[in-house]
């Protein structure tokens, strides 16, 4: 498992984003040297994790929950095989594209050491937006893409470090709940019935996640 790019963006003005100025970072290209990444600070005022990476609706993006976004380069691949185009690294914005990893599939709390310093947590799935839809240019992209359920994977910062492309990635801790990102997307989107299978993760699931979970247990059950 490696990381095969390491990928930032710098905010630029588009026609298809919500964001007051009409800015986004989400056109995110590899860089060859290396980057230190840290918890950037709470939603609202922390942007991107990666020092040169721009984050430019703190609304819904950044922060230390999102402060890393990944993909594996396999959900990639499956993608421009179905898009009949190329997908280059970074071209779902996000930070770090891998070799050998179930992103997707990867479980809430689960920890990933990069190189010999960076640990990250998982934290949930990635919900797709209309900046990603204009993004990528793609009819019903926001459908399409829920329905796959390949969300990658946002992560926070437990031990802050400098990385760059070809680390090595280790898999340190793997809890033993069976809630994945994947299952996480899931749940908080089209399967709410499955909220109350999130509560198993407890603290490590994003915040946001965590909190729907409980007022939906409230309310119905578990």
């Amino acid at each position: 498992m490696r990381l095969l790019s390491l990928n930032l963006g710098r905010a630029v003005a588009v026609p298809y984003t919500d964001q007051p100025q009409g800015l986004t970072g989400i056109d995110k290209r590899p860089v060859d040297h290396p980057v230190l990444v840290t918890a950037p600070g709470p939603k609202g005022t922390g942007g991107s994790g990666l020092a040169g990476d721009a984050v430019c609706d703190l609304r819904h993006h950044g922060g230390d929950d999102q402060a890393v976004y990944a993909v594996a380069r396999e959900d990639l691949d499956a993608w421009q095989r179905e898009l009949g185009r190329p997908l280059v690294n970074g071209s779902f914005g996000e930070n770090l594209t891998t070799e050998g990893l179930d992103v997707s599939d990867a479980l809430i709390g689960e920890r990933w050491q990069i190189g010999t310093e960076l640990v990250l947590e998982v934290t949930g799935g990635r919900i797709p937006c209309r900046t990603f839809q204009g993004h990528m240019g793609e009819r019903g992209w926001v459908r399409r893409f829920t329905q796959k359920g390949a969300t990658g994977a946002y992560l926070r910062v437990i031990v802050p470090g400098e990385i760059r492309a070809g680390d090595a990635i280790r898999v340190v801790h793997r809890p033993g709940h069976g809630v994945t990102a994947r299952m996480e997307f899931r749940a908080t989107t089209t399967e709410r019935d499955l909220l109350p299978r999130l509560l198993d993760a407890g603290e490590a699931l994003h915040p946001e996640a965590l909190a729907q979970a409980r007022k939906y247990v409230a309310r119905h059950g578990g």
